[in-house]
């Protein structure tokens, strides 16, 4: 061999190692990129991110397309590398090329190259998607009968094909993508999509106002007073009633009602005639699914009922908002505080507060599976009605009861956590 052809073959040979390794990390990087975040960027408009997308989806034919090349550029080197030997050492350079061509191919085409793309998957997978792409079509007829023989075999051994919705997450799935995506997202949108997707579990009981908490008024008080109550409210709407909370008559818009007191000659018959029907719900309605419902029938409020038809609560679509936005929502009138902090630095609360939306508050962790108000988790826990000056220790938390209206916990004044060694 000439010295003229032995630079060529070495120059042929560092091509194919190169080729090689160009192969080798095309299939990392394209494996190894977010699908995600690929497809947001392709229906941006992003041309990249498209022909990249169009070449995922059909694995088959990609891996097949790499592996055909990957394969021609490594045996042709081997067979280079063994003339080379031979050339200059004889039957013995066999071996030593075939030492020397096996740790070059995986440094220089395997584990550098691969490395390099696993890194930079996205910037890889867009600079090599041009080329793969018309490799793809010039290798089509051998791509094709590779891939037919490969799954046919795949057939023959009872394994099932399917490519569609492969990478389809669960909502356990995203939610776990969620909770470990700090630092990428701020902690306040992570615990947004954490609650939005508890909406898949929760009901109209965990987010309603309890029966005894809902301002509303009796269409058969006289005028002033129901102009009164209507001054007074804080809300855009009002159930009306008739002697009884469970005969709800309708939801009542509060500033058109206030119009007709401001004008002429006001009556009950005009302003009543201002009402929505009532929208009743089960109490084991979902949340998501009262969402959706909220949005077909345009309506915001819905009375919660249970299999008897007697009213428990009242939940709002402000109040699924609320549970989705947390503190953003937190900021009340005076009237509608539920959670006090003290000089102390304890609380007293309003014991018919949600168990759920007092562990947001206060960032403890109060059992929420069982009762949903503070006042019904307290009573279970004693196994009886207490008395004020009740005290009690609850999860780490030191509790005592204030005050007792009839046959309710009215208020609860709550300590700073200590640790269950600190309590005697």
């Amino acid at each position: 061999m000439h010295s003229l052809n032995a630079v060529t073959s070495g120059l042929i040979l560092a091509g194919l190692l190169l080729v090689s390794g160009f192969f080798s990390a095309s299939e990392t990087a394209l494996m190894a990129i977010n699908r995600y975040r690929l497809r947001y960027l392709a229906q941006t408009g992003v041309s990249s991110a498209k022909r990249v997308l169009f070449l995922l989806k059909k694995p088959d034919r990609l891996l097949a397309t790499i592996l055909i090349g990957n394969t021609f550029a490594n045996i042709v080197a081997s067979a280079v590398a063994t003339m080379l030997a031979i050339h200059f050492w004889g039957e013995v350079g066999v071996a030593l090329a075939t030492v020397v061509l096996t740790l070059l191919v995986l440094i220089l085409s395997e584990i550098a190259p691969k490395t390099l793309a696993v890194t930079h998957s996205q910037k890889f997978s867009f600079i090599v998607s041009w080329p793969l792409l018309v490799i793809f079509y010039l290798l089509y007829p051998i791509v094709w009968l590779a891939t037919k023989v490969s799954n046919g075999l795949l057939r023959l051994l009872g394994v099932k094909l399917q490519h569609a919705h492969s990478d389809r997450l669960t909502s356990e799935e995203l939610r776990s993508v969620v909770a470990n995506s700090a630092g990428k997202i701020t902690e306040h949108h992570q615990e947004m999509l954490l609650r939005i997707l508890d909406l898949e579990k929760m009901t109209v009981n965990d987010v309603m106002i309890p029966r005894n908490r809902i301002v509303s008024i009796d269409i058969d008080d006289d005028l002033e007073k129901i102009r009164q109550q209507l001054l007074n409210c804080n809300m855009k709407h009002i159930p009306v009633y008739q002697d009884d909370i469970n005969e709800i008559k309708g939801i009542l818009p509060v500033f058109s009602a206030l119009e007709i007191f401001f004008g002429k000659e006001p009556n009950k018959k005009a302003i009543f005639s201002l009402m929505r029907e009532p929208y009743f719900i089960p109490e084991e309605t979902l949340l998501s699914t009262q969402m959706k419902h909220f949005k077909l029938k345009d309506r915001n409020h819905a009375f919660v009922v249970d299999e008897y038809g007697d009213i428990l609560g009242l939940v709002s679509l402000g109040n699924i908002v609320h549970e989705i936005v947390g503190e953003l929502a937190m900021e009340r009138s005076d009237e509608e505080a539920l959670v006090h902090r003290n000089a102390d630095g304890s609380y007293t609360v309003n014991a018919t507060i949600h168990v759920r939306e007092l562990n947001r508050i206060l960032q403890a962790n109060f059992p929420s599976e069982g009762p949903r108000t503070l006042s019904g988790l307290v009573t279970e826990y004693l196994e009886a009605m207490p008395q004020a000056g009740t005290c009690l220790y609850l999860e780490g938390y030191p509790l005592e009861i204030v005050a007792v209206e009839g046959n309710k916990i009215s208020l609860i004044k709550i300590l700073p956590r200590r640790k269950p060694k600190d309590h005697k």
